[in-house]
């Protein structure tokens, strides 16, 4: 390690060092891509000699599953936490799409790396977003279900489009950058578009008077 790089990079406690270099590798991702990101580059965003990035990961595709898998819990975790927020389905639909633009633009956020990513044909990464997209359909189809009375394979169905709905809205808006509109007004307008189609199918099968 060079002189400059060791006053970059005090000794950390090892789990601390782990994260710093997530944190730079997260970084070097979702501004290069996979293929154009080099252990170099993550080295240096980290402040580490890359000795010491070996140590945490063996190799750059390792540290990117480690990143992917993280962020996918996180989205999902969100989704959850939105679902549950309510029992009002139109404002359950308004908190799934808070929770993606909020996933989208979070500065820590792994978003590119789930939806954006030049990995998209690599086999464990392909695996473990279908993975993720498979628990998210099931999720808003058993509240697509519930409000509507559909079957599981009709509710599955339009579970798929709402989410395509979802990640195609979120990367456009992302893309945006500086011009794109505030995330509330963005929230409005998707959840609005998502709720009047759902909202469009009749209660087919009502629940039982008691």
């Amino acid at each position: 390690m060079t002189e400059a790089a060791a006053v970059r990079a005090p000794r950390l406690p090892r789990e601390e060092r782990r994260q710093q270099v997530l944190a730079a590798a997260l970084t070097v991702f979702s501004t290069s891509g996979y293929h154009a990101a080099s252990m170099d580059e993550i080295a240096e965003e980290a402040g580490v000699s890359k000795p010491v990035l070996y140590q945490h990961f063996p190799g750059k595709l390792e540290l990117y599953l480690e990143l992917l898998d993280s962020g996918l819990q996180d989205l999902l975790a969100a989704a959850r936490i939105a679902l549950a927020s309510t029992s009002d389905n139109a404002l359950r639909g308004r908190a799934m799409v808070d929770a993606f633009l909020t996933f989208a633009v979070a500065p820590d956020s792994a978003f590119r790396l789930v939806f954006e990513s030049d990995m998209a044909n690599e086999d464990a990464v392909r695996e473990r977003v279908a993975v993720a997209n498979q628990e998210l359909e099931r999720m808003t189809a058993e509240v697509i279900a519930e409000d509507t009375g559909l079957s599981e394979q009709e509710a599955l169905l339009l579970a798929a489009g709402m989410q395509g709905l979802l990640q195609g809205s979120a990367r456009r808006w992302l893309r945006a950058g500086e011009s794109r509109i505030p995330l509330e007004e963005a929230s409005d307008l998707i959840s609005s578009l998502g709720w009047r189609g759902i909202s469009g199918f009749p209660l087919t099968h009502p629940p039982q008077a008691e």
